[in-house]
């Protein structure tokens, strides 16, 4: 098990070398990186969409997953324990600049999702669980590297702390791979993918400001998507 510690190290140590660079990276970069990095989760999200192999169930489970997340106050939740953090952590080290309380909860909950539900970090996981191959999860990192080290620069210290529920989520997967896979069929990733898709779709549009999409609220279609697929073509495909 290699991938899971290499992804978390990579974002611990963008986070710090971005925190200790802070406003000695010019302001250009510190705002117009984040809009290349919205851009790309937007790419990758349109690549896992194109892959849907049923689109009633994907659509239900989004939306019927983004309902559960609205009545339980998902997005508030997080907000609500990211400025807690932001408090705590800000007591000993600098606290972040030029970024005020709202910019920083928006930005923080986007790459959550980011780091955490990426496509590429869920199947990473999944398969070097079952096959030992942690390619996918080093690639993440490489890019979680960068992109934690510019947010760092504008929100702080703070974005290191992502790196505790991205290990977590990435270890249960690579635990897990060897119980859910046996049951999955190409269907049913096809179209686990495409929800996760349209989430990092509306991720890119947050980071790049164009539309606050509540997309912390939007992650439990993920844990309903694959039972509502296998339904979907069992009675209906």
């Amino acid at each position: 098990m290699v991938g899971p510690y290499v992804n978390a190290a990579a974002v611990l140590a963008g986070t710090l070398a971005g925190a200790l660079l802070g406003d000695r990276l010019s302001k250009n970069l510190r705002t117009r990186m984040p809009m290349v990095f919205g851009c790309a989760s937007m790419g990758l999200g349109i690549a896992m969409v194109v892959k849907v192999n049923s689109l009633p169930p994907m659509v239900l489970a989004l939306v019927l997953g983004a309902l559960v997340g609205e009545l339980a106050h998902l997005e508030t939740g997080i907000q609500r324990l990211a400025a807690k953090t932001r408090k705590l952590i800000e007591k000993f080290a600098k606290p972040a600049s030029d970024v005020n309380h709202d910019e920083f909860l928006e930005k923080f909950v986007a790459i959550m999702v980011l780091f955490c539900v990426s496509g590429t970090g869920i199947f990473g996981a999944m398969s070097e669980g079952m096959t030992g191959d942690a390619t996918l999860l080093i690639v993440k990192a490489i890019l979680d590297l960068f992109t934690s080290a510019i947010f760092a620069a504008s929100l702080g210290y703070t974005v290191a702390t992502l790196m505790i529920p991205q290990f977590i989520i990435q270890i249960g997967l690579y635990l897990g791979a060897s119980l859910i896979l046996p049951l999955v069929t190409p269907g049913m990733t096809a179209d686990f993918s495409a929800c996760g898709g349209l989430i990092m779709l509306a991720t890119g549009f947050r980071i790049c400001g164009i539309k606050q999409f509540p997309v912390a609220n939007m992650v439990p279609s993920l844990f309903i998507v694959m039972p509502l697929s296998a339904l979907w073509t069992r009675f209906l495909g």
